[in-house]
Parts: structure tokens; sequence; C-alpha cells
């Protein structure tokens, strides 16, 4: 099975900044190559799920309705480009919610699984991609293969005090379409890869 799970913001799209979120349209902006990278995905046959932690709409910075409509954005730009999300689940809750659906909880990768008739057991042949600790977390809290990349939150000096290390770490999101296609001929689970 071919699943991929992709964090949003510093992944596929521009990050915000510490404290800041994507609130309008006209302020997401794509990581230049990450549409390329998820139409590669797309093309060898995985399955794309965007999982992201959206507090703001909690915290009241931004309505529900404007992350629709972000999410829609996205989601056409990467169809025009030949590329295909299967769908976005989002955690809209503060962080005090005690929700299991806020990663580093696995509420919403089972949802995924679930939407593919799958559980969570096979998130151990999957991919999650991300750019913080948090992303890192989740993928290990579900068993999948982490790949960290260095064009959102945070870079390799944050990591020295992470509990959890990824299975790989690249520049972005296109570097890792390649570890993604080729792991189970050419990466072992435990190797690195440079960025």
């Amino acid at each position: 099975m071919k699943v991929v799970f992709l964090d949003r913001d510093g992944v596929i799209n521009e990050f915000p900044g510490n404290g800041s979120y994507v609130t309008k349209v006209k302020d997401f902006h794509f990581i230049p190559g990450s549409i390329e990278a998820i139409h590669a995905l797309t093309q060898s046959g995985h399955k794309i799920f965007v999982i992201s932690n959206q507090a703001g709409v909690g915290k009241g910075v931004y309505s529900l309705d404007k992350l629709k409509r972000i999410d829609a954005k996205m989601t056409k730009g990467v169809e025009k480009a030949g590329g295909k999300i299967r769908k976005s689940f989002y955690c809209t809750h503060r962080s005090d919610a005690g929700c299991d659906c806020r990663k580093p909880g696995i509420g919403l990768l089972k949802k995924a699984l679930k939407s593919l008739n799958k559980t969570i057991v096979h998130a151990q042949k999957a991919f999650f991609v991300g750019d913080t600790e948090g992303d890192i977390k989740t993928g290990h809290n579900a068993g999948c293969k982490t790949i960290f990349v260095l064009s959102g939150r945070e870079n390799r000096r944050y990591m020295r005090k992470w509990t959890v290390k990824p299975d790989h770490i690249v520049k972005d999101l296109k570097a890792a379409v390649s570890i993604i296609q080729n792991e189970n001929s050419s990466h072992p689970r435990n190797s690195r890869g440079r960025a």
C-alpha cells in the first residue's frame, strides 16, 4: 500500500512564521517544487493525504470557511499540475482541547486510513513527511517511516533536543520523492538522507 501523509505548512506551502497562520487564500503560496513532488508521487501510484494542525480556527483567528477555501486552492493547484491529494484532514482544536486528532496524536491518520478501508497497522508501510518534531512524533507514533524536511519551521539545530529522530532528512518535499519511491529497493529503514 503506497500511502504518504504530508504536513501542510512548511512542507507544501511556505511556512507563515512562528505563531502565525495562513489565514487568507492570497497568503497561501506553494513552496517551489512541492506541486511537482505531489504530481510525481501521484504518478507512481501513491495515495496522498494532508494531515495538519490548524488551531487558529479553534482560537478564532480565522474561520473554518477560510480554511476550506485555502484547502480548495491547494487541492486545485495540485490537480492542475496533474497531482492528486485524496483528502485533507485538519485538527482545528486548541492545544488544550485534549483531542486525539491533534498531532502528535494519530487520530487523523486513522481517519485517512479508514477512508481506504485500512487500519493503523497499515501505516507501517506509509511515509509521514513533516517539518517539526511534532510531525516526526506523529509518524513514529503511527509506525510510519518519517522524513524531516528543512523547508519549514524547524531545522537541524532543533533536532538536538528531539526525543524521536526522523528516518530521513532532506531539503524539501521534492527531495523526499526519490526516497519514498525507492525506499523498498535501496534505502534501509534507519538510514538518514543528507540534505
